[in-house]
């Protein structure tokens, strides 16, 4: 077992790569969970990906992600994928704030690195991508959810926490699944069932405005209103439903290809106290997952995974230093990675999902 990385696979993802070994043409799927600051030790896995992988793919190749999942795929498909890598984890690192900003102070700095990650003139190759295919889940909000008024919207997030904890079904009642998808090749989570569900033809008009109400946090950013070629509404981070993606990964005889901060899978954003709350079985049935192992992540800076709360948790130019650190870290899970994929040993280091 490598040091730095698991290797985890659902149970067909299982048996393919230990009868087959490991090859890019299986991949169907990279999928990406919502997590934010998180992402940061996932950067350098990213550029192994766009190095190894994506030029290797045979698509279509379908790309599902909730928030800063979205946002990462966003690199993945521009002509440039190590270059929009870079910007963004550049960006992302070196954003500053006043001292108590509100929600339009961040909403605002995301707009900016959002145009900053995905320039005008990507839009349309992203759209076009030849081998693959870009699809962004969000949430419409529904009652006083749509609201920008705290104590409505705190209120709401309540009362869906509440029910939530009763049943998972619940959260229909408070939020419409949003899938903005491209509709050249049609992906395996087209038609989900269990919430309500909008489908929207991603498009040049809509391309950056899902992306960014995807990674829109209620009460942290303002939701995006009123989507072209969505119904009309608030649009919001797509994590609320699907926090770690609990909807079906990939297609049958296809790899769906994981990057994720843990070990482990949550199914929406209300669940994270809720250890009872699993994936579905099927969901992962195609599924290789690869996450930092716990005792790696130990060894970085404060034995810690960054998250959003490290922009109040420590002074400024503390929190770019520790995020650089880790950045700077976890090439070592790179190397690690890229390794693995040169050897052909990921046969070797996979693990059953349960294991």
């Amino acid at each position: 077992m490598s040091s730095g990385l698991i290797f985890r696979a659902g149970p067909a993802a299982y048996a393919a790569i230990r009868r087959d070994g490991f090859d890019p043409s299986m991949i169907g799927t990279f999928a990406g969970a919502s997590g934010g600051a998180k992402w940061l030790v996932l950067s350098q896995l990213d550029r192994v990906v766009a190095t190894e992988l994506l030029p290797r793919i045979q698509g279509p190749v379908h790309t599902i992600g909730t928030s800063i999942g979205a946002w990462r795929f966003a690199c993945y498909l521009q002509s440039d994928p190590l270059a929009a890598l870079t910007r963004f984890e550049r960006t992302y690192i070196e954003q500053t704030y006043s001292d108590k900003p509100d929600r339009r102070e961040i909403t605002e700095k995301s707009v900016a690195i959002l145009n900053e990650v995905i320039p005008d003139s990507e839009v349309q190759y992203i759209l076009s991508h030849p081998q693959m295919r870009m699809h962004v889940m969000t949430v419409r909000s529904r009652h006083v959810l749509a609201s920008e008024k705290t104590p409505l919207l705190l209120a709401g997030l309540a009362a869906t926490a509440g029910m939530n904890a009763l049943s998972r079904r619940s959260l229909g009642a408070f939020f419409e699944r949003a899938l903005f998808y491209d509709s050249r090749d049609h992906p395996p989570f087209l038609g989900l069932d269990g919430f309500p569900l909008q489908e929207v033809v991603l498009s040049a008009d809509n391309l950056k405005e899902a992306v960014l109400a995807t990674g829109s946090i209620p009460l942290v950013l303002e939701g995006v209103a009123n989507i072209a070629g969505a119904r009309p509404g608030v649009y919001r981070d797509g994590g609320v439903i699907d926090y770690h993606l609990d909807l079906p990964h990939s297609e049958s005889g296809r790899l769906a290809v994981f990057l994720h901060f843990y070990d482990w899978l949550t199914p929406g954003w209300f669940d994270k106290k809720l250890s009872w709350r699993k994936p579905r079985v099927e969901h992962i049935d195609h599924t290789l997952m690869i996450s930092p192992s716990p005792e790696f992540v130990k060894s970085l800076p404060y034995s810690k995974i960054p998250d959003r709360h490290d922009f109040t948790r420590y002074p400024e130019s503390q929190r770019i230093r520790m995020w650089r650190e880790v950045v700077e870290r976890c090439g070592q899970l790179a190397d690690e990675f890229a390794e693995v994929l040169a050897t052909w040993r990921l046969a070797d280091q996979v693990v059953r999902w349960n294991d």
